[in-house]
């Protein structure tokens, strides 16, 4: 019971734990396209809404004003006509007041003939507004839900209007309603349109992941089909030229390693070979039957095969860390790099002269990998020439690049040929009995590359093959 009150409960706080990370779910692109345009659009629907009932409320207000102003100065103008006609005539003041409220229902009206006199007529609170005094005094103020008017002439004549607000203010209320019902239906045609809209806008998206999916499940870097000229479009073919570029890398790793197992095979065949025969004669006890001298030709030649295969692996090393991506550049001294190459590489030939001249020149560069290059250079020039031959190498600073020459005293490479050095693992037909995997100059290619650097083969002065590489930088006392 405990166990399984324990596993209700764990079962409890995943299903907790999955509810919130649902809720936590950022929401996909075209909920918040709709919903961006929902909010654009009803922004704009209620900022134009309010502007409205701004402008219209005003103008509503504006017109009562000046229809009480035109009422007031016309009740004015009547009383006066009858002051002057009738004298201070009461009754005929009071005809005029019903004559005034019968033309104009809604209003309250009030006249008085003269200063202090007694006004005839509805109870308008005139003495709230009508100052005292010499002089015309006309005054409107809103008081106890009223817009109120009173008008006094230089005599002394007073006339007041009184007209409840409440018609007006129903007629704000209708204008208010009514826009706030067209906020709410343009809000529910914003967030259908926003649908709409992000559901047409995101369907060429939905299809280029299907296409994406459909490369991922096949395990196929096919090209995506490509329609129209548009921002998914050009996506598309980002995304074509990265699948291509993927698909180069990898088929050059594919073969890397067809190339790489292929190479290997012959050697590790023939020392597995010697090895089984030294190892058999060892547990025979016949190893002195056999001459002394072919016993050690067969250490040697298992020796020779080890560093051959060491050589091979070092080489295959050094070109699968110039397809990765490397470390940042750094000012690098070429003519410093040249001279310790020069120098390694004579330790290893001192039967060939070295002739080094180098002008001064920087680069940006990976130290590491520019090092290698020059190397494998001087090693293929002094492999090719025989002892007592000379490797020329000089290095010309001009003034945006730097030429580098290597001639050895080699018999040269036919022009044919001349371009296939780079190829992995290609050896020309009369290098096949000499070392070397057939790897060094591709990796040097690939270095220089790398380093915004072109290297070309040509026949030397002498008939032997030369080597230039031309490098950017600058002089050293830039």
């Amino acid at each position: 019971m405990i166990l399984r009150r324990v596993a209700g409960e764990t079962q409890d706080i995943q299903g907790v734990r999955s509810r919130e990370l649902e809720l936590s779910r950022p929401s996909s692109l075209r909920s918040r396209i709709a919903t961006l345009a929902a909010v654009l659009v009803t922004l704009a629907v209620g900022a134009t809404a309010l502007l409205s009932y701004v402008a219209v409320s005003g103008a509503m207000e504006d017109g009562e004003v000046l229809e009480l102003e035109a009422r007031t100065v016309a009740l004015m103008r009547q009383t006066q006509y009858v002051l002057d006609t009738s004298g201070t005539d009461v009754e005929m003041l009071g005809m005029l007041v019903d004559q005034f409220r019968t033309d104009n229902p809604g209003y309250r009206v009030a006249v008085s003939p003269g200063e202090n006199q007694p006004f005839v007529g509805d109870p308008v609170p005139v003495d709230r507004f009508a100052r005292k005094g010499q002089g015309p005094d006309w005054t409107q103020e809103t008081f106890s839900n009223e817009w109120v008017s009173v008008l006094r002439d230089g005599d002394g004549v007073t006339v007041a209007l009184a007209r409840d607000t409440g018609g007006v203010l129903a007629q704000d209320n209708r204008l208010r309603a009514t826009l706030m019902g067209i906020v709410g239906l343009g809000t529910l045609l914003a967030a259908l349109s926003g649908s709409l809209i992000a559901r047409s806008t995101l369907r060429p998206l939905e299809r280029l992941r299907r296409s994406v999916d459909r490369v991922r499940d096949s395990n196929e870097l096919e090209p995506i089909e490509v329609e129209g000229d548009d921002e998914y479009s050009r996506l598309a073919e980002s995304l074509n030229e990265m699948m291509a570029s993927l698909n180069d890398s990898r088929v050059r790793q594919s073969q890397l390693v067809a190339d790489a197992g292929h190479e290997l095979r012959t050697p590790l065949t023939s020392m597995r070979t010697n090895i089984e025969l030294l190892t058999m004669l060892h547990r025979s006890g016949q190893r002195t039957m056999m001459a002394e001298q072919e016993l050690n030709d067969l250490e040697d030649d298992v020796t020779a095969q080890m560093e051959e295969m060491s050589t091979l692996i070092g080489d295959l090393v050094d070109l699968a860390r110039e397809d990765v991506p490397q470390m940042e550049f750094e000012p690098e001294r070429l003519d410093g790099v040249l001279t310790d190459a020069v120098e390694r590489v004579k330790r290893r030939r001192p039967d060939v002269e070295f002739r080094f001249r180098a002008d001064p020149w920087v680069m940006d560069a990976d130290s590491n990998a520019l090092s290698r290059a020059p190397v494998n250079l001087l090693d293929n020039a002094a492999k090719w020439s025989p002892p007592g031959g000379v490797v020329r190498v000089s290095l010309r600073a001009a003034k945006r690049s730097a030429v580098l020459i290597i001639d050895d005293s080699g018999p040269g490479i036919p022009v044919e040929e001349r371009t296939k050095v780079f190829e992995r693992f290609y050896r020309a037909p009369e290098s096949r009995a000499m070392p070397g995997s057939g790897l060094g100059l591709a990796i040097t290619q690939q270095v220089l590359h790398r380093h915004g650097a072109t290297i070309a083969v040509e026949e030397s002065d002498d008939g032997g093959t030369r080597i230039r590489v031309v490098f950017p930088g600058r002089p050293v006392s830039e």
